[in-house]
């Protein structure tokens, strides 16, 4: 491990050993991060849930950080049985599950194969088909030694020009509107500190885990969806610039009963950013509440 990767615990599971952080205490949240990203990011992302009463179990997919990439666990089936696995380990039978971005294919492939174990699901702008990478080598750079040094540069020396950069790269949005969301966020202390330690959790000992994923996305077929009989939300911004609406567009159309909430000119991260994120996320936990019996 190297300096920048977070404090985690480590299970051991029947597909390799598999870090993870634990925050919160009630109702259990399995919370599953992006690609690039890692515990540190899915225990960010979903701090929201811990701090409403849901105890919030971020793992780290192979690859990432302190979850060393196999011969069996490289796939989103595989990740799948895996976070299963460490759930297991934990004792927690019934869970639900959050989940952002490239954290969607293993999150609805578990939901779709253990409808008895997943009580809820709430997929944040998340992968659902065949994806690739528009530049890959730009985010393998970040993903690594470098990215982390420069996003430490870059937060310290002009933190201002790194929120922009998210906004800027993670939602197709006028001049405008970029720098109205900008102000906003730069002017919120809460959501400021929120942006810059997003952008760490994409830098860093990040880029076994992204290389896989650039290599098993491009190639998914079929995800189970039409197979998901558990409560499922997706929430999705008409204009992230990441992960294409259309992503949760094809969910909402193949899982039955899934509900679709659209963010008009927001992001890929507008859940945690946007002027309405508050309201966003406790619709979140609210639907995540609803699979407790």
């Amino acid at each position: 491990m190297t300096d920048d990767t977070p404090s985690g615990m480590i299970a051991q599971t029947p597909h390799g050993a598999m870090q993870y952080l634990d925050d919160g205490e009630g109702m259990p949240v399995l919370f599953v991060h992006g690609s690039p990203g890692g515990c540190d990011q899915g225990q960010l992302m979903g701090a929201f849930l811990a701090a409403r009463g849901f105890r919030v179990i971020s793992p780290s997919r192979p690859g990432y950080h302190g979850t060393p990439l196999g011969d069996d666990n490289g796939t989103p089936e595989q990740q799948a049985e895996m976070e299963l696995a460490l759930m297991d380990g934990l004792g927690i039978d019934r869970f639900a599950i959050g989940c952002w971005s490239g954290g969607g294919p293993s999150s609805y492939t578990l939901t779709a194969r253990h409808p008895d174990r997943v009580t809820a699901l709430a997929a944040i702008a998340a992968v659902s088909g065949p994806y690739s990478w528009d530049h890959p080598h730009e985010e393998s750079m970040l993903a690594g030694r470098f990215g982390a040094w420069l996003m430490k540069e870059l937060s310290h020396h002009a933190p201002r020009d790194v929120v922009k950069e998210l906004v800027s790269s993670e939602g197709d949005l006028s001049k405008d509107k970029r720098k109205e969301l900008v102000g906003q966020i730069w002017n919120d202390e809460t959501k400021r500190a929120w942006a810059l330690a997003l952008m760490a959790s994409i830098t860093g000992d990040r880029r076994e885990g992204l290389r896989n994923d650039q290599a098993q996305y491009p190639k998914i077929t079929d995800l189970g969806l039409a197979d998901i009989d558990t409560p499922t939300l997706l929430v999705h911004a008409t204009t992230d610039a990441d992960v294409p609406v259309s992503h949760s567009e094809h969910a909402a159309a193949t899982i039955p009963g899934a509900q679709l909430v659209t963010i008009d000119g927001g992001t890929h991260v507008s859940v945690w950013t946007d002027p309405a994120s508050e309201a966003l996320q406790q619709g979140i936990a609210d639907h995540l509440a609803t699979g407790v019996t």
